[in-house]
């Protein structure tokens, strides 16, 4: 006996995943770009910052 899914229940499984995709992306972007600017921060905070042409450029 063959199980075949319908189309609507093929696009509800597609949507499904789409959105838990998106969840965890949208997620761990925003932490990573939490972690970025809070070490901005701080460093704007102490006063370390130089002009942007002088700043070291910083690999994620």
């Amino acid at each position: 006996m063959e199980k075949k899914l319908s189309l609507l229940q093929t696009v509800a499984a597609a949507g499904v995943f789409s959105a838990v995709s998106f969840w965890y992306g949208f997620m761990f972007g925003r932490e990573s770009a939490r972690k970025e600017l809070g070490a901005l921060i701080e460093e704007l905070r102490r006063g370390n910052a130089s002009s942007p042409d002088e700043a070291p450029h910083r690999s994620p």
